[in-house]
Parts: C-alpha cells; structure tokens; sequence
C-alpha cells in the first residue's frame, strides 16, 4: 500500500481504497484523463515486486519465472456505481 501511495504520487494517483485476497490486489483510485493507468500500473508492479524479492528473499523459491506478478491485471471504471458501493466492496475482500 505504501508503495502505491508513493509511486501515485510521482504519476498523480490517488489512493481511495485498498484490501486484498489470498492470491490478488483491489485497489481503488482516483486519477486525471491525463493520466495513462496502464503505466501506472506497470510501474506500480515493476517497483513492488523488487522490493518484494529484496525484503523477503525466500519468496523466490515460490514464484514462477521469478515473477511475483501476472502480466495481466484487470481495470474499471467506476461510472456504473457509487463510489462507496466499490469502497465497501474493496473493503470485504479476504472475509468470508
């Protein structure tokens, strides 16, 4: 989480909310039509998973092709629902 607040900076993200499962992230943030999310998010995965590997190197062993991340990652907007509706949604992540 803080790595994304820090990087979001550089690319002028806002972190709205943020929870996660046993195998993925949910992250919702704000950001400007200017803002290319793909790069963003590109550079968010690219900088997390080194520090990942540098902070905790026995994960290594666990990961395929050493890649802590998927090339993929999934994107919506939030036109179709209140933003608290996503919030609280976010925020059930990893519950049962």
């Amino acid at each position: 989480r803080a790595t994304f607040e820090r990087i979001g900076i550089t690319y002028g993200v806002e972190l709205v909310e943020w929870n996660h499962d046993k195998d993925h992230v949910h992250v919702l943030f704000k950001c400007t039509p200017q803002i290319a999310p793909a790069k963003f998010i590109n550079a968010y995965k690219s900088v997390s998973s080194r520090l990942v590997k540098k902070n905790y190197p026995e994960i290594c062993q666990y990961l395929l092709k050493e890649a802590f991340w998927t090339k993929s990652y999934c994107l919506i907007s939030t036109g179709g629902v209140s933003i608290d509706v996503i919030k609280q949604y976010i925020e059930r992540q990893g519950q049962k």
